[in-house]
């Protein structure tokens, strides 16, 4: 192939980490450009329109590709082996990477920046180092509501969320039980399902929720390395669903 391919991503973005392994799936030759996080809305709009300033985007030689299932598709026309859109159930993966993309993935944001409402010196932990001091604390609320703001997360959202998390983890396991996703070889739906789940196991909130889970093999499986963990206690307790232990 002679086109050029490069990644646009921010580094604690569950949809880039799913497009970088996508990319690594298919064993094709990238770049891979880590944005700044704030900044990196201008970038986006910049290189992918105006519409656009969310991450992941592709750079296919001088040709913008965004959005994760875009990525995806444009994938399989670079290199069809190993499909990302297998023929024998293509309907079927492509129905289930929507519902993930427009139902699951949006929890990997309003419970990750949720949790860190509630305890924003751990920002300091999810950044490779220690518990933030109050200086820090600071600056990390002023930037954990300037995300809040940006993706629309209110308590009440995140108390739906949370609420509503169980059954869409059901959702996954069927999903599994029926051979859309979780098979050998990944697909395009596993890629978008699992790298949202693989976020969530991340806040100690929700393990217990998801660990013992089909849906938490898929994710550990595909995404085997993820980064530090909330280890945490962060939501009001009686936000979170019943079956998590208390």
């Amino acid at each position: 192939m002679s086109e050029t391919l490069t990644l646009h991503v921010l580094a604690p973005s569950h949809p880039s980490r799913a497009a970088r392994r996508a990319l690594e799936l298919k064993g094709l030759e990238f770049e891979l450009v880590e944005l700044a996080p704030g900044p990196h809305v201008e970038t986006m709009k910049e290189l992918y329109g105006e519409e656009n300033p969310t991450v992941p985007g592709l750079l296919v030689g001088d040709q913008p590709v965004h959005g994760s299932s875009a990525i995806y598709e444009r994938l399989d026309e670079l290199q069809p082996d190993p499909p990302l859109y297998p023929e024998v159930n293509a309907d079927a993966v492509r129905a289930a990477d929507r519902w993930g993309n427009e139902q699951l993935q949006p929890l990997g944001r309003s419970l990750g920046w949720g949790s860190l409402h509630f305890r924003p010196e751990m920002l300091g932990v999810l950044s490779g180092g220690e518990p933030l001091d109050p200086a820090g604390t600071d600056h990390a609320m002023r930037f954990i509501h300037g995300a809040w703001r940006y993706h629309h997360i209110t308590c009440e959202r995140i108390g739906a969320d949370l609420a509503g998390l169980p059954e869409k983890l059901d959702h996954v396991d069927q999903l599994i039980a029926d051979g859309v996703i979780g098979g050998e070889n990944p697909n395009a739906a596993d890629l978008q399902i699992g790298s949202t789940v693989r976020l969530l196991l991340t806040i100690s909130d929700l393990t217990d929720l998801i660990e013992g889970r089909p849906a938490a093999r898929l994710a550990t499986d595909l995404f085997p390395e993820w980064g530090p963990t909330m280890e945490a206690r962060t939501f009001p307790r009686a936000w979170i669903p019943a079956a998590v232990p208390s």
